[in-house]
């Protein structure tokens, strides 16, 4: 019996049709599945409004900066309406339809402001973009409304934009450091492993193509003809599906270092894999074959890479939950305020400062967990 079949997937009733830039890539039987997952979503969004919008502070190659994270809601990312990766619902929260106007983009990038002026004693001297796909894909952000938001945030210190590696071209990039903006991109590389990167997340790039994406960057900081910077940020995924607890670390370990030793990537973002509607990963759970990773796992990664020539964060989402990264419960506020602290001191000792009894648990997974038997433990 297929795992498809063994975890009680239903004939699709509809299908989004994979227009001819996704077609032949990633695995055809996930792509199937993900887009039978993905018709299930009913709800629908408004293109004036941005998903979400934050105020926080960020570790750069500048020191620690406050930011402004923008969730800005497009017609979606262009691989996940083929089927796309595994984990990710992101697609779900974004309109109908496929694309959204200049206008309404800019109403967005409004919002945004207000809620920065409102909640914020000073403009943040970090932005940070992101669409739930590619902002330099011109279907998602055309090149108009990308030249506005540059310009709207030109008096800012840095600037991060998401982006698949395919779509990260000097000239997009010289759009932002033309205006004095450092710029950053962040690709979501998941692994440095393509195997895993393609069976377990079902992204169709390879690592060649990542290494390509720092060199197009790198161009573009030598081109910028002004003292503003141009670099990568690498984002990681801590345990896709399909892995152990201690293949996942191993896997983690190894990106991160592969990763800081790619010229042009100065950070990178471990990511540990939450559970998000409308995704296999959320079929999975729900079938008893999938837990999101320990916090200590995370913690172990970031003590062991602690040394890499690059900046090492980690944000996990959902914490303490059953569907986010966790521990036992008792512990995971305090492992997950070491790994804050770490993100912003990069200083390994914070944990050495938390323990827990379930440390001993996690242990036993680590060593004995198999993929034949995962997950040893909810």
């Amino acid at each position: 019996m297929s795992l498809y079949r063994s975890v009680g997937y239903r004939v699709p009733m509809s299908q989004p049709t994979p227009e001819v830039y996704e077609q032949g890539k990633g695995m055809d039987a996930h792509n199937k599945v993900m887009r039978e997952i993905r018709s299930r979503k009913e709800a629908s969004y408004d293109p004036h409004e941005p998903t979400r919008v934050w105020l926080d502070e960020d570790n750069t190659p500048d020191g620690v900066k406050e930011s402004l994270t923008i969730i800005l809601n497009t017609g979606g990312c262009r691989w996940a309406r083929a089927g796309g990766c595994t984990m990710c619902g992101y697609v779900a929260e974004s309109v109908d339809g496929g694309s959204v106007s200049h206008e309404a983009l800019l109403d967005q990038i409004d919002v945004c402001l207000e809620h920065e002026e409102e909640n914020a004693d000073e403009p943040a001297g970090l932005i940070k973009i992101y669409t739930s796909g590619s902002f330099l894909d011109e279907r998602e952000v055309g090149a108009e409304t990308r030249r506005a938001i540059a310009d709207t945030f030109a008096d800012r210190d840095r600037i991060v934009v998401e982006s698949l590696p395919d779509f990260v071209d000097r000239e997009k990039i010289a759009d932002f450091t033309q205006q004095g903006l450092d710029t950053d991109v962040a690709i979501g590389l998941e692994t440095a492993t393509d195997r895993v990167r393609h069976d377990c997340v079902n992204k169709y790039f390879d690592f060649a193509d990542f290494e390509d994406a720092c060199a197009e960057a790198a161009a573009a900081d030598d081109e910028a003809g002004s003292d503003a910077d141009a670099g990568i940020k690498a984002y990681l995924l801590m345990k896709p599906p399909f892995l152990t607890e201690s293949e996942a670390a191993a896997d983690m370990i190894s990106s991160i270092e592969r990763c800081a030793d790619v010229e042009g990537c100065h950070t990178v973002s471990m990511n540990p894999c939450n559970v998000q509607r409308y995704t296999m990963v959320d079929d999975l759970y729900f079938n008893d074959g999938y837990r999101p990773p320990w916090l200590w796992s995370v913690a172990h990664v970031l003590e062991e890479t602690a040394d890499v020539d690059a900046i090492v964060v980690s944000d996990p989402v959902g914490h303490g939950s059953d569907r986010g990264p966790h521990n036992c419960g008792e512990c995971d506020d305090l492992v997950q305020k070491a790994i804050k602290d770490f993100d912003l001191r990069q200083d390994p000792s914070v944990f050495e400062q938390v323990s827990c009894e379930c440390e001993a648990t996690w242990d036993v997974v680590i060593e004995r967990e198999r993929s034949f038997n995962q997950p040893l433990t909810q």
